[in-house]
């Protein structure tokens, strides 16, 4: 067990998480627009090892003129390389992580290198990550966050999944990032003859199960919940809900950035791509989780 850490200086950072191909991204570059929040960049991601590079971006998109040029070609990122460099095993964990899995050093380290990111202006971390909730892990090194959790209907996270290359299922749950199957979700999979929308459907749950387990040590003040058809439906709405959540001040210029984004739900993809069995089998497979998030 790691000791007990000074608190962070980092006032109330705001963490996005959320499966992958869940509506993440688009939900975190429209998020970058608000005046108050400073972001990881892709400035970390090409320099890791130079994280005062991404203050000094942060600085620049203020720049009435500059600004906006600078935010449409460097977007915001999860800048994993960045991580890496300071909490070692962030990125790809074969299961999620605790705060058991921190050394004095990479709590130090983190804080430190994120504190960096600030500006005088823009004063609220806002980080992003996919996969693993590292709910306990972020709780760890920043007592005070504030996570919100993006969920999409799995039906279409699986679909989306195995479509994009860098899903490593088809090569087996003993190959790809998650770790192996647990007995239940093993026996599932083999029943459905190892179907590979069935092993996507399965990552889908295993993933916001971490969410669910890690929540409850968290006080409703420090975790919210939206959804990517919301989201799609009304974005307005949606961040409306967000910024109250994260106290932050809601500026006539942030509604207007949010009403220049088309966002699209794209959920009738997995309807129209999947054959009537794999339709069949996600239902199947997917039917309790779905009912728990309010998915028909």
């Amino acid at each position: 067990m790691v000791p007990d850490q000074k608190k962070s200086k980092i006032d109330r950072p705001i963490i996005i998480i959320g499966t992958g191909r869940c509506g993440s991204t688009i939900f975190h570059r429209i998020f970058a627009h608000h005046p108050q929040v400073c972001w990881l960049s892709g400035v970390c991601e090409k320099y890791p090892k130079r994280p005062k590079l991404n203050h000094w971006f942060m600085s620049a998109i203020n720049i009435p003129i500059l600004g906006p040029y600078l935010i449409k070609k460097v977007r915001p990122g999860e800048a994993y390389d960045l991580w890496e460099n300071h909490c070692r095993g962030f990125f790809e964990p074969v299961r999620d992580l605790t705060e058991n899995d921190l050394t004095n050093k990479s709590i130090k380290n983190t804080q430190k290198v994120m504190q960096m990111m600030q500006t005088k202006k823009r004063n609220r971390l806002l980080i992003k990550i996919t996969g693993w909730s590292r709910i306990r892990l972020l709780k760890k090194i920043f007592p005070d966050a504030k996570f919100i959790h993006v969920v999409r209907d799995g039906r279409g996270v699986a679909n989306s999944l195995i479509n994009v290359d860098f899903w490593q299922g088809y090569k087996g749950p003993n190959k790809w990032r998650w770790g192996p199957l647990d007995e239940l979700y093993q026996k599932e999979w083999e029943k459905y003859n190892k179907s590979f929308i069935v092993l996507a459907a399965i990552q889908w749950k295993m993933l916001v199960e971490s969410v669910e387990k890690s929540k409850k040590l968290l006080p409703d003040s420090q975790f919210i919940e939206i959804k990517y058809e919301e989201l799609m439906a009304n974005s307005l709405n949606v961040f409306r809900k967000v910024i109250d959540f994260c106290e932050l001040n809601w500026t006539p210029g942030f509604e207007e950035r949010i009403k220049k984004f088309t966002l699209k739900n794209m959920n009738h993809k997995w309807k129209e791509n999947l054959s009537d069995l794999q339709k069949k089998e996600l239902n199947e497979v997917l039917s309790k989780k779905l009912s728990d998030y309010g998915y028909k």
